[in-house]
């Protein structure tokens, strides 16, 4: 880790870059009273959005009151993120703290450099997101020998030590979405399918052409693969072929070419279902499919409005994505936080969706949102599509509480 000279520099640095929050300066202003500023740490910009007033409601006393916290993402400000950053904003507001969001253009250096930035300027949490496995246990053990009063929690990002293998920082809660659940969830909707109905009543394999990358591509991925293979060692189907897109830095349009050269090899019939693990990848397979007028369903992991809207095209074959809710995703980790902050552990382990063999992990259940659904009313977006969307999008019973919190957030 770096000297005290540097945190010193870092933390100079930081508050430059805080000040333009405050103050006017570069910043622009919102209508909810959020403003947004330009990284100066250098390389490629990160965006910070603040929070308002950061008072507490209610008639308890909040114990984070007054707390300085921060999610720092390590990707762009997509739709679904930037979802998660107005709730966990909002939820932090209501427990009386101030937060900061910084998303970091998918720069792994930049990431790093927010988070020495943030412990170095004093916040007292941190939300950090999709940091790599190759890099975050070291790099997270390291700032918290140097800033041992810093609470982390972190997103979608894995813990492995010097060998390979998985370790956890003591004090640090993971979490992820329930990725073997999404697999799962849409293999079972393509079973339920009235065309496939044949074929499951008669107990024979649905053949599934996967879209996957091989193990050890990522760590979602990879959760993902658990959650399709009992499926195949059961004999429930068949996968015909796996494959994936050869460009990742062009994944959708790679993905689009791949499938159209695998379509020319297998008739509709030969192919009861397309699972994709990704919605990125799932794009390519739709045009690919759309473009040839192919009659094979369709789904995905993940979604987004280009998904949604592709559901809603007429004869289209994309018929479900496995999902979390974003927004209550920022609610759910501003929670977690606020816990560590508190030093109530044992009450995000009450929590239902709390892994007590892994030990400091929980997992987002998994919602499925289905074409009938995103087409049932006009104007369905990833903003509104709670609003069509089963009971289980709303959900909120899997999430970590306490008393004071049931005061302040109501729940």
């Amino acid at each position: 880790m770096k000297k005290k000279i540097i945190a010193t520099l870092l933390a100079a640095t930081m508050a430059l870059s805080l000040t333009a929050c405050g103050s006017g300066g570069d910043s622009s202003s919102s209508s909810n009273g959020s403003s947004t500023t330009q990284s100066s740490s250098g390389g490629t910009d990160s965006t910070s959005v603040s929070s308002g007033s950061g008072e507490a409601t209610g008639n308890v006393e909040s114990p984070v009151a007054g707390k300085k916290i921060a999610y720092i993402m390590l990707m762009s400000p997509a739709t679904i993120f930037q979802m998660w950053s107005d709730s966990f904003t909002e939820t932090a507001e209501k427990l009386g703290m101030t937060a900061d969001t910084f998303f970091c253009a998918d720069n792994a250096e930049q990431w790093q450099t927010r988070i020495e930035q943030c412990a170095a300027a004093g916040y007292d949490g941190l939300m950090v997101s999709h940091g790599g496995q190759e890099y975050a246990w070291d790099f997270l053990s390291g700032i918290l020998e140097q800033y041992p009063d810093l609470k982390i929690v972190t997103f979608d990002t894995p813990f492995k030590d010097a060998n390979g293998e998985t370790a956890k920082i003591e004090g640090v809660t993971q979490f992820f979405q329930r990725d073997a659940g999404f697999a799962a969830d849409l293999l079972e909707y393509l079973m339920s399918l009235p065309e496939n109905a044949e074929k499951v009543a008669a107990g024979e394999p649905l053949n599934i052409l996967q879209v996957q990358q091989g193990a050890g591509y990522n760590s979602p991925f990879d959760r993902r693969q658990e959650g399709y293979q009992p499926y195949e060692d059961e004999g429930k189907i068949v996968t015909v072929e796996r494959i994936a897109p050869t460009d990742d830095q062009n994944a959708t349009q790679s993905m689009r070419d791949v499938m159209t050269a695998t379509l020319a090899k297998y008739s509709d019939d030969e192919i009861d279902g397309i699972w994709c693990c990704y919605d990125a990848y799932a794009q390519g397979v739709y045009q690919a499919l759309s473009e040839q007028g192919r009659d094979i369903p369709m789904v995905s992991v993940d979604i987004s409005n280009e998904d949604i809207q592709f559901m809603q095209e007429e004869g289209s074959q994309w018929k479900a994505c496995a999902t979390t809710n974003w927004t209550l995703n920022g609610e759910f980790a501003c929670r977690i936080l606020a816990l560590e902050l508190a030093n109530q552990y044992e009450d995000i382990a009450a929590a239902s969706c709390y892994y007590e063999d892994i030990g400091d992990w929980l997992e987002i259940p998994s919602s499925i949102i289905t074409q009938e659904q995103v087409t049932s009313q006009d104007g369905i977006t990833i903003e509104n599509v709670g609003e069509v969307a089963d009971e289980s999008y709303s959900d909120t019973s899997w999430m970590p509480t306490c008393d004071w919190m049931v005061e302040l957030l109501g729940r």
